[in-house]
């Protein structure tokens, strides 16, 4: 029989889990950004590896804070560890042994977890071998350790083979043609919130958010209406831009983004609204998506 089963991506914020998703998927799905704390909830991307299938979920970055929203979104991460078959912690090699040991006694059903040491190629050979040492005092609590460079070195084979090895025998818990049980105005959410990150300048708070207010598959045009929330209207000034230019940068790489997915054209209608304090409030939060229930 066929293994399946899911297996939760954790780490801390900006550790690489939606670009390593992304890279083993083949696919740009996950958000991507430099920004910390971008991933906000939990997302369903699904790999299919020879006879197996493999339902990776990915998860905020592993934080503490008080916020609201971020405590929404660790709550997300630790739901995650808690209801998985296998963890794939992913631990940058310049990081300290700190988050990896906080992820230990989070990880409180004690499941199974393959160690990733990401971003090796910032470093030499020497260095990598120092981390894995620095790691093997713990080596009864993980499975495997695995370097990986998405960038050159490393195959999608090297870190599927691992992870399937420690699935059970399962039939296919979705259709193995389709790559996320996300639903396409999710992502098409996530496109524009990364493209705001990628085309406003550090200033822009990442609590900033999208509405996807409408989207309409007509014959051969996607028509996708949303709205852009900010705190401020100093936000909402620097979200437009001088004469609109800010905007239709956001919407032109949004768009471009929405049409590589799905293969076809998209018109793109943005706004922009002000609400203050949305992120402190569980009615606000709901909203846009995040049910606080704590």
């Amino acid at each position: 029989m066929s293994k399946c089963g899911y297996v939760s991506v954790v780490g801390r914020p900006n550790a690489g889990k939606s670009s390593l998703l992304n890279w083993l998927v083949g696919e740009k799905i996950a958000l991507v950004s430099h920004k910390a704390n971008a991933t906000r909830k939990r997302s369903n991307i699904i790999v299919m590896h020879k006879d197996d299938q493999i339902i990776f979920v990915d998860t905020p970055g592993l934080h503490e804070t008080e916020k609201l929203l971020n405590q929404f979104m660790l709550d997300e991460a630790l739901k995650a560890i808690g209801d998985c078959d296998l963890i794939l912690f992913l631990a940058p090699v310049t990081d300290k042994l700190t988050h990896y040991e906080n992820f230990l006694e989070r990880n409180k059903k004690n499941t199974k977890h393959i160690l990733l040491l990401t971003k090796i190629d910032n470093v030499g050979n020497n260095e990598v071998l120092e981390k894995i040492k620095e790691y093997e005092k713990h080596s009864d609590k993980y499975e495997a350790i695995i370097p990986v460079s998405i960038k050159k070195q490393t195959t999608h084979d090297d870190i599927l083979d691992v992870v399937v090895k420690y699935l059970p025998e399962h039939p296919y818990l979705y259709d193995p043609e389709i790559l996320t049980t996300e639903h396409m105005r999710d992502i098409f959410k996530e496109f524009i919130r990364e493209s705001i990150f990628e085309n406003i300048s550090d200033e822009i708070p990442y609590e900033t958010d999208v509405k996807i207010n409408r989207v309409q598959e007509k014959k051969d045009i996607d028509v996708v209406n949303a709205t852009i929330i900010v705190q401020k209207g100093t936000q909402k000034g620097m979200i437009v831009g001088k004469g609109g230019s800010a905007i239709k940068r956001i919407g032109k790489d949004a768009r471009q983004k929405i049409e590589r997915l799905t293969g076809r054209k998209c018109y793109l209608e943005l706004f922009v609204s002000i609400k203050k304090g949305w992120t402190k409030d569980k009615k606000g939060l709901k909203e846009l998506g995040y049910d606080v229930t704590f």
